[in-house]
């Protein structure tokens, strides 16, 4: 059986130097672990057995109308730029327009090695891959701008990390790749024909109403503070937000060493290459603004008068945190049942952070409880909640119907991080049931489901995740 998959690529139309064609590598026996049949019918996608979709998505036949390619771009990682990257170990299959009439990507994750993969094998082994299919379908669940998880399918073949490991393959679906990075490498390179040919793809695709570079970058910049503040408001720690995994669409991209807070404390981090705390759960707002800054220096030289061009587009930079701030206020004070916030409730809500955090409580079970009557249970010192919420619950009165607001605010099930363990942990050794349960659960993150109660629970001492790695 063949898969029918109505391909409509435009990347690939673009000058040969944004990326390198190339078929993905086959795997020796492709078995599907998951597919995301809705997400699958949306993009037109003709349903399949499981042998034809595990055979496509693992890269060992390339359906009719795919066009094959490895992006190329730069970044700064942890602030120091890198004149090269690409994609190392994936590899766009196509594009199509879903059922909505939106341009999605295509994209095959652990293919086989690329020219951009410097000395890696280009293949994922199935621990990053269950993450990255269980964290993106949840976020997307959430309401958060995210790329999407269409597959996992193993390979049937071993990977070398610090261990011998299973391997796998993902499909992840995206609004576009196009990344700051991508606009980096051409800015640096001086290639204003690259350059100018994805800006025209950029504004065509993502932005079709922006009217030059700085209207692009503005548009850029508010749906990023948007999309940081929407992070924060889950608990979720992107953990390496470096230039080239930043989208221009706004849409959360590689969840490499990601995690969620457990207990609130704002210096958090998870990322076991992340060092100094470059990226930990409160710097994200600092770190995006200057992302954004790297954007507008690649932008530069599309600009009639690039010098001229600096002032302007450094004043749209440096007013990026009061948009992060306005953004972030909002979605916490719906977090407690505000719905317009007034002068006084970002006090308020700082307020409950600063005693959630002398008081480890934690961060989804807190926010939670605030709707169920059991955020006090979070507290070591209950007295530190019950001091805040008389003010709290005075400022209620004035609010119509806020438990609804902060039932849609607050989810009840998150990615936990020992679970997304667990679940791994589990399918190594061949049993796939946990990842199943937690990704059925997870579909619905904002709905009580008393029977999956275990899902939502905190970690105990002895579970606890106190490092998450990178997926290569």
């Amino acid at each position: 059986m063949t898969l029918s998959i109505p391909f409509d690529n435009s990347y690939a139309a673009l000058p040969d130097a944004l990326y390198s064609r190339l078929d993905p590598t086959p795997v020796a026996r492709p078995e599907l672990m998951a597919w995301n049949a809705p997400l699958g019918d949306a993009l037109g996608i003709a349903r399949a057995d499981d042998a034809t979709l595990a055979r496509v998505f693992s890269g060992s036949e390339v359906p009719r109308g795919a066009a094959p390619l490895a992006q190329i771009y730069a970044g700064h990682q942890f602030g120091q730029f890198n004149p090269q990257l690409g994609d190392g170990r994936a590899l766009l299959l196509g594009e199509v327009i879903d059922r909505t009439g939106r341009r999605r990507d295509i994209q095959l994750k652990g293919s086989g090695p690329t020219p951009y993969s410097r000395m890696g094998d280009g293949r994922a082994w199935l621990g990053p891959v269950l993450r990255e299919y269980l964290v993106s379908e949840a976020m997307h669940a959430m309401g958060v701008p995210t790329t999407r998880a269409l597959a996992a399918v193993r390979t049937g073949e071993t990977v070398l990390r610090e261990a011998p490991l299973p391997g796998a393959v993902l499909t992840r679906v995206a609004s576009s790749h196009i990344r700051v990075g991508t606009f980096q490498i051409f800015a640096a390179r001086r290639d204003a024909t690259a350059l100018e040919a994805l800006y025209a793809h950029t504004v065509e695709r993502h932005y079709p109403d922006a009217t030059d570079p700085g209207d692009l970058l503005d548009r850029v910049i508010a749906r990023q503070a948007a999309l940081v503040a929407q992070w924060m408001s889950v608990g979720f720690i992107h953990g390496v937000m470096n230039t080239d995994n930043t989208t221009l669409s706004g849409e959360t991209i590689d969840y490499g060493p990601c995690a969620f807070l457990d207990a609130y404390h704002p210096d958090t981090v998870f990322s076991s290459i992340d060092r100094f705390g470059r990226y930990g759960y409160a710097n994200q707002a600092d770190v995006i603004v200057w992302n954004m800054a790297q954007l507008a220096t690649a932008l530069l030289p599309l600009m009639p008068d690039p010098e001229a061009a600096v002032e302007p587009f450094t004043r749209q930079v440096h007013a990026m945190p009061d948009r992060i701030r306005a953004e972030w206020e909002r979605r916490f004070a719906a977090k407690i049942g505000i719905a317009e916030p007034l002068a006084g409730d970002a006090a308020l809500v700082t307020d409950l952070l600063t005693r959630m955090q002398a008081n480890q409580a934690d961060f989804t079970t807190t926010f939670r409880g605030l709707l169920t009557g059991t955020a006090r249970d979070a507290f070591t010192d209950r007295s530190a909640f019950d001091d805040w919420a008389t003010g709290w619950r005075a400022r209620l009165a004035d609010e119509d119907a806020p438990e609804d607001l902060m039932a849609r605010s607050n989810p009840a099930f998150i990615p936990r991080n020992h679970r997304i363990e667990e679940a791994i942990t589990a399918a190594v050794a061949g049993d796939d049931a946990p990842f199943h349960r937690l990704r059925e659960v997870l579909a619905r993150p904002y709905e009580d489901q008393p029977e999956a109660a275990d899902l939502a629970r905190t970690p105990l001492p002895e579970e606890r995740v106190a490092a998450t790695f990178c997926g290569t």
